[in-house]
């Protein structure tokens, strides 16, 4: 089973040891709706942890396979497109997950996109009260 298929089960099965197995110490998740990328594998998975729960009717609906350049350093590594449908807070999300894969087949870099803005807006508040209800992140400071 390639690195790709078993995120996809662990994902399919909201199974956080096996994501765990599958992600390099340094992953590089690029989000959406923050800048800077989440980085290392406790805060991704304290991310993924919150993912799990924030998403309605999850599925992917397409995978594609190829190599791609990296953010991190700019080199070539094979790569996967995993294509998604999923509801947070009433709106429908169309995403992809693009996966770059290290020499031994793990998740060195993670990069999401999604559609439409009302949805990004949405999945970006519904991520960031996770995070800090889960302690990863400090609540924001109100002006």
């Amino acid at each position: 089973m390639t690195a790709a298929a078993r995120f996809r089960a662990a994902v399919d099965n909201g199974d956080l040891a096996a994501l765990e197995d599958l992600f390099t110490d340094d992953i590089r998740f690029y989000s959406p709706v923050k800048f800077t990328p989440f980085e290392g594998k406790p805060m991704v998975l304290g991310l993924f942890g919150v993912l799990l729960r924030t998403f309605e009717n999850f599925r992917y609906v397409g995978h594609h396979d190829g190599t791609a350049e990296t953010s991190a350093d700019g080199g070539v590594s094979a790569s996967a497109v995993l294509l998604f449908r999923a509801v947070v807070g009433g709106k429908e999300i169309h995403g992809i997950d693009l996966l770059h894969f290290d020499d031994d087949g793990r998740i060195k870099e993670f990069t999401v996109m999604v559609r439409p803005q009302s949805a990004v807006h949405a999945l970006g508040e519904a991520v960031l009260a996770g995070l800090v209800a889960d302690g990863l992140l400090p609540a924001p400071v109100e002006r």
